[in-house]
């Protein structure tokens, strides 16, 4: 297939690599030029779009998605029946929102945000949760296949986004609870490195014990490759969601509270897995 991938940061780099070596013809755009082997650049996000059969946007939010897809002419510049596909972190009632645009210009929008970090966008074993119609899904699976291990269509349009919301609430609270507990346990002496040994073979396992800890708080290097702000964000979508479907989370909402107060104390550029320093500075 001819791709445009418009956003090519730390995940969306080896996301569209991923594509160039399953054969597929891609076109790339970045605020940043960025030099990519097997990736035509384009001097604009529209002149990547334009003759494509897919368009897949990997951007930091809703507000930038809605600015290359509608004010910056990406909507404009694709042909009709081809397919855009949110891979973001975005709002799912705005991406229902443009999927009206786009259906307007017989354009089908496929959210399909993705999870596993930096590493699994490297290997191709990225969890994508897809959202749009079937047909629609079905027609830019191998591409969602080329960059991911797992490919599940969970729903309409704006399902995928609502799934990864909530995925990430479920882990900033894991992450905070884990951090809390080995800053109590290692005020009591213990040792963390032992107590996340242990917990990884315990009822308290999680991504967090398994991955988290070891990889990169335990070892300092806090080097994850998911920002700590785009945690903040969207942990934000998720507690919003609750709140516009009339369901109140409180534990949500006081996760989200500690993590916009983590943000506020550390630099603007830390990687989310520094948590772990904000919370041990609080003891």
């Amino acid at each position: 297939m001819d791709v445009a991938f418009i956003g090519l940061g730390r995940m969306g780099a080896p996301m569209a690599l991923r594509l160039v070596g399953a054969g597929h013809r891609v076109r790339g755009h970045d605020l940043v030029a960025r030099e990519l082997r097997g990736v035509v650049w384009a001097p604009s996000a529209a002149d990547a779009a334009a003759g494509a059969n897919a368009v897949v946007l990997m951007l930091p939010t809703s507000a930038d998605v809605h600015w290359v897809a509608v004010e910056n002419g990406v909507l404009e510049a694709m042909d009709a029946r081809a397919t855009l596909i949110d891979m973001s972190s975005s709002e799912p009632m705005a991406t229902r929102e443009l999927a009206e645009a786009a259906g307007a210009r017989g354009i089908d929008l496929v959210d399909a945000p993705v999870s596993g970090g930096v590493p699994r966008a490297t290997d191709g074993t990225l969890t994508i949760m897809a959202g749009g119609r079937e047909a629609a899904v079905e027609r830019v699976r191998p591409l969602l296949e080329a960059m991911g291990s797992r490919v599940l269509r969970v729903g309409p349009v704006g399902a995928g986004h609502a799934l990864k919301a909530l995925n990430n609430l479920l882990s900033a609270t894991h992450l905070l609870a884990t951090c809390e507990a080995v800053a109590i346990g290692r005020r009591f002496g213990l040792d963390p490195k032992v107590m996340v040994d242990v917990i990884n073979t315990s009822s308290g396992a999680s991504v967090s014990t398994a991955v988290k800890f070891p990889s990169y708080i335990l070892s300092a290097s806090f080097d994850s490759g998911f920002g700590l702000g785009l945690m903040v964000k969207d942990v934000g979508i998720a507690v919003d969601l609750g709140e516009e479907l009339g369901i109140p989370a409180a534990l949500a909402e006081q996760t989200l509270e500690l993590w916009r107060e983590a943000a506020a104390g550390l630099p603007a550029d830390a990687d989310h897995t520094e948590i772990a320093r904000w919370v041990d500075a609080r003891y």
